[in-house]
C-alpha cells in the first residue's frame, strides 16, 4: 500500500521570489457529519459549505470523518489510501488500536474527504447512538478519531497546516494536540481553530474518562476541562485552541451572556478577542429558484411568475386545497424542543391561526404525535412529513409564502437564508443567526419574547402583509430573494483567523 500523497499547493510567482504568501496553507476540517455522506442536522450542510467555497478559492482543503455503516453502504466503492497503521504512544481503552484511511477512487475531488476506518467503533447501526440513546464509548470512539487524524496529518500536507475542528465531538483535537503530540516539531507548528456550531451539546463525561482517554488529570480543573464535577469536551476544546468561533455575531454575543452562554459563558469572556462569531452561508448554486430542477417551476427575483405554481403543486403533493391567496406556512426542521415547537402547540395557537401549515421533519415523539393529531383533525390547513429528503426542502421552500422559525435558540440557522432567497419570508425570533439575516418587516418578520403570544402577534403582521396589497407583498419577497448569503465574505474571515493562529506557531527566523 502506498503512502497518503501530500497535499501541496502549486508554487506561486511571489512564492518563487521567496515570498510566502499568508494563503499559502492547508485547512484541514474534523467533523463527525458531512453532507452528503453522514448528516443529522445543519453542522454536516455548514462545514461542507465553508470547505467547498475554500477549496474553489484555492486553497488545499481536507476533510477527515470517520468511516460509519452508512457511508460504507452507500459508497462501496471507497478505497484504502494507506496501510493499517497504529496510533502510536497513545493507549485508548484496554489495547493500542489501529487505523486505515480510505477515500473515493478515481479523480481526486477537492475539498478532498478522507474517511477514518475502524470497525469496532464506527461500523455501528448509528452515528451517534441508536433507538434514542447515545452510545455509552461515545468519548472513546471520537477520541480514537481525533487522535488518528493527528496521528497521520504530518503526511498530508507540505504546507503549514490550520486543524479546524467543529462542535464537541472534534474538541479533543486542540487538546491532544497541546498535550500528548507537544514536542513533536510538525505538530507544534500546527494551528488549531475550533467551531461550536451548537453549545447546547459539550460531550459531558464523567471525571473517570479523563483518565480513560490518557490524558493528565491535571486537566481537571475548573481553568481546563472541568465543568461541575464532569468532564467537559467542549471546554477543552475552547481552553486548548488557538481561536475560537462560532457560527454568528449575535450568538457570539449569547455565548458570552449567562443566559445564553450554557454555563459556560466565563470561558467564552476569557477568550476575549480569540473568541469571534463568523456567519455561516448557503451554496448559491444549489439554493437558486432560477435553475432549481427540483421544484414545479423556476423563478427568480426579477420573474417569480413561477413562484404561484410552485405553491400549487406543494399543496396539491400535500393534499391541501389550491387556495392562492391563503398564506402558506412551511416549517422544515427537527422536531425537538430547540426549534420552538412548543409556541405553536401550547394553547392552540398551531389550530387557530390563519393560514395552512406544512411540517416537513422527524424527532421527538411528543411532537409527532401532537402535530400528527392536529393533522388529522384539520386535513385541510395541516399536513406532517417525518420523511425528510432534500428534494422535499426544496419544494417546500419554493412553494411556501412563509417559513416558520420560532426557536429557542439558534445558533445561525441556514433555512432562513434558503427561504429568503425562494421567496419566503421568515416569521422567526429575534435569536443568534436569525437576528444577524432577518430584516424584520422587509425580508421576514421577526419576535422577541419566547412565549406563544408574541409568535401570535407576529404571526397576526406576516398574515396582515400578506392579505394586503399583491404588489406589496412581492415588494418584500423580491426583497429578500436579493439579499447575498453566500459564503464569501465568512471564508475571507476565516483566512484572517487562520493567519492569526498560525503566526502563534511559526519558527522563528
Amino acid at each position: 500500500m502506498s503512502r497518503m500523497p501530500t497535499i501541496a499547493k502549486p508554487m506561486t510567482e511571489s512564492a518563487r521570489r521567496g515570498v510566502r504568501p499568508a494563503e499559502e496553507l492547508a485547512v484541514v476540517h474534523l467533523v463527525t457529519e458531512y453532507w452528503p455522506y453522514a448528516r443529522t442536522g445543519g453542522l454536516a450542510e455548514a462545514v461542507r459549505g465553508i470547505a467547498t467555497f475554500q477549496a474553489a478559492q484555492g486553497t488545499p482543503v481536507t476533510v477527515f470523518m470517520p468511516l460509519y455503516r452508512s457511508v460504507r453502504d452507500a459508497y462501496p466503492d471507497l478505497e484504502p489510501i494507506t496501510d493499517a497503521f497504529r496510533v502510536r504512544r497513545v493507549r485508548v481503552g484496554p489495547r493500542v488500536e489501529e487505523a486505515r484511511i480510505l477515500q473515493h477512487p478515481g479523480p481526486r475531488r477537492n475539498p478532498r474527504v478522507l474517511f477514518i476506518d475502524h470497525p469496532g467503533f464506527f461500523d455501528r447501526g448509528g452515528i451517534y447512538g441508536e433507538d434514542g440513546a447515545d452510545y455509552e464509548d461515545n468519548p472513546i470512539r471520537f477520541a480514537f478519531y481525533n487522535l488518528a487524524a493527528l496521528e497521520i496529518l504530518p503526511e498530508l500536507a507540505n504546507v503549514p497546516v490550520v486543524v479546524h475542528a467543529h462542535d464537541w465531538h472534534a474538541a479533543l483535537a486542540p487538546v491532544f494536540l497541546r498535550t500528548r503530540f507537544a514536542g513533536r516539531e510538525a505538530h507544534d507548528r500546527m494551528a488549531t481553530v475550533f467551531s461550536i456550531h451548537n453549545a447546547g451539546y459539550q460531550g459531558l463525561q464523567r471525571r473517570e474518562v479523563l483518565q480513560e482517554l490518557g490524558l493528565p488529570r491535571e486537566l481537571f480543573h475548573w481553568r481546563r476541562m472541568e465543568f461541575y464535577g464532569h468532564l467537559n469536551l467542549l471546554k477543552g476544546g475552547l481552553v486548548f485552541a488557538d481561536y475560537a468561533t462560532t457560527v454568528s455575531p449575535t450568538h457570539a454575543h449569547e455565548l458570552r451572556t449567562t443566559a445564553g452562554g450554557f454555563g459556560l459563558h466565563g470561558s467564552f469572556i476569557e477568550l476575549g478577542d480569540r473568541f469571534l462569531g463568523i456567519l455561516n452561508g448557503i451554496d448559491l448554486d444549489v439554493w437558486d429558484p432560477a435553475t432549481d430542477r427540483e421544484i414545479e417551476a423556476t423563478f427568480s427575483r426579477s420573474d417569480h411568475a413561477g413562484k404561484p405554481l410552485c405553491k400549487g403543486a406543494l399543496q396539491r403533493e400535500y393534499s391541501l386545497p389550491e387556495a392562492p391567496r391563503e398564506p402558506l406556512y412551511g416549517m422544515t426542521a427537527r422536531l425537538v424542543g430547540q426549534k420552538g415547537l412548543d409556541l405553536l402547540l401550547d394553547g392552540g395557537l398551531l389550530e387557530r391561526a390563519e393560514g395552512q401549515f406544512i411540517f416537513l421533519g422527524a424527532g421527538e415523539d411528543r411532537y409527532e404525535t401532537a402535530l400528527r393529531d392536529i393533522a388529522t383533525r384539520h386535513p385541510d390547513r395541516v399536513a406532517l412529513d417525518t420523511d425528510f429528503s432534500e428534494p422535499k426542502e426544496h419544494r417546500l421552500l419554493a412553494g411556501a409564502d412563509l417559513l416558520l422559525m420560532p426557536s429557542l435558540y439558534e445558533p445561525c440557522g441556514l433555512t432562513q437564508m434558503r427561504a429568503q432567497r425562494y421567496g419566503a419570508l421568515p416569521v422567526a425570533r429575534r435569536v443568534g443567526g436569525l437576528a444577524d439575516t432577518i430584516e424584520d418587516q422587509v425580508t421576514g418578520f421577526l419576535f422577541d419574547g419566547y412565549t406563544s403570544e408574541d409568535l401570535e402577534v407576529a404571526l397576526g403582521r406576516a398574515t396582515a402583509l400578506y392579505g394586503g396589497s399583491p404588489e406589496a407583498w412581492a415588494e418584500h419577497m423580491v426583497e429578500a430573494m436579493s439579499r447575498d448569503f453566500g459564503w464569501a465574505s465568512s471564508a475571507q474571515r476565516y483566512l484572517d483567523v487562520y493567519r492569526r493562529a498560525l503566526a502563534a506557531h511559526a519558527p522563528d527566523v
